[in-house]
């Protein structure tokens, strides 16, 4: 894994980058910058958080469907939020 950028600016410039093609994956609803978690805990941060709509194990997406990892250097957390709607 490449080193990853320290800065929260450094993480939303990648977002700003790479947002449009994340919003086409399956079930992605948003796309933010923030501290990942495992089991409720911060792990080491600033990453990629990409909301989706529901986690669907790896196994039963084709090798498109998957997110990346990381991007550019970049943790990405998925995150499952549930649909998102407009108030």
């Amino acid at each position: 894994m490449s080193e990853t950028p320290r800065s929260p600016a450094d993480v939303a410039a990648v977002q700003a980058r790479h947002e449009r093609e994340l919003l086409r994956y399956p079930n992605v609803v948003g796309v933010a910058t923030g501290t990942p978690t495992r089991r409720g805990q911060p792990t080491a941060g600033p990453a990629l958080l990409v909301l989706v709509s529901r986690k669907v194990p790896e196994g039963e997406l084709a090798p498109a469907e998957r997110l990346p990892r990381e991007i550019e250097g970049v943790p990405v957390d998925v995150v499952a939020t549930g649909p998102i709607e407009p108030l």
